[in-house]
């Protein structure tokens, strides 16, 4: 197997991790079985006989590993793609790990004269309300936006929703809806070039499985 061969992939650890693998051996790609366990306590998993290397790093993280040709290949969130507008080719909608990006708040929100949004999304969130022609001051947590507006930090919060189930336990209800989000298949330029034969390989492959799964549907 020539360098040409091996692909190195930027994956998220937890859910997207999980669901990519599944996806990719209903490919019929002979993964082990292991890799999850593996995914707990690891950095990096090699499944040599098919020539991958898996990089298990922060979702935020993968397409600047994509970016720079340290990961030729890279499985994440379109909600990060548009938050961090990397230089990279995004292949294919995997339609895996579904959500949505929303606007929430308290039950009783109502609007306010100089509105605060919190969020981890703040190019998003930005562009989102300069379309509604809302003038928001957009503040950039990291982590545990829904406990902004509980305590006066802002009136509303833009962030990923799932089942609501956080929002809920928070106080806090949806109040706009902004986009869906699935996990995307993305290259890095060079690699794409280079390595055409197995990414396409690797593309035919899940782009068959996706179309099947749609057929079903």
């Amino acid at each position: 197997m020539t360098m040409t061969d091996r692909l190195t992939i930027a994956m998220p650890k937890g859910r997207i991790f999980g669901e990519a693998v599944q996806l990719l051996r209903e490919t019929g790609l002979d993964l082990p079985g292991d890799l999850a366990e593996e995914e707990s306590r690891k950095l990096t998993v090699s499944v040599p006989k098919l020539g991958f290397s898996f990089l298990l790093v922060k979702p935020v993280d993968v397409p600047a590993y994509v970016e720079h040709g340290v990961a030729d290949l890279g499985v994440v969130g379109k909600d990060v793609l548009m938050e961090e507008e990397r230089d990279v080719y995004e292949l294919l909608d995997l339609k895996i790990s579904p959500c949505r990006i929303s606007v929430a708040g308290l039950p009783d929100w109502s609007p306010v004269i100089h509105p605060k949004v919190a969020t981890k999304y703040p190019r998003i969130a930005d562009q989102y309300f300069r379309e509604q022609g809302q003038q928001v001051e957009v503040i950039r947590l990291n982590g545990s936006v829904e406990l902004a507006p509980r305590i006066g930090l802002a009136d509303r919060i833009v962030d990923i929703v799932s089942t609501g189930r956080t929002l809920k336990e928070n106080g806090l209800v949806e109040l706009e809806f902004i986009k869906d989000v699935t996990s995307r298949l993305i290259a890095n330029r060079a690699s794409y070039r280079l390595k055409s034969g197995v990414i396409d390989d690797l593309y035919q492959r899940l782009a068959e499985r996706i179309d099947r799964e749609e057929e079903i549907v």
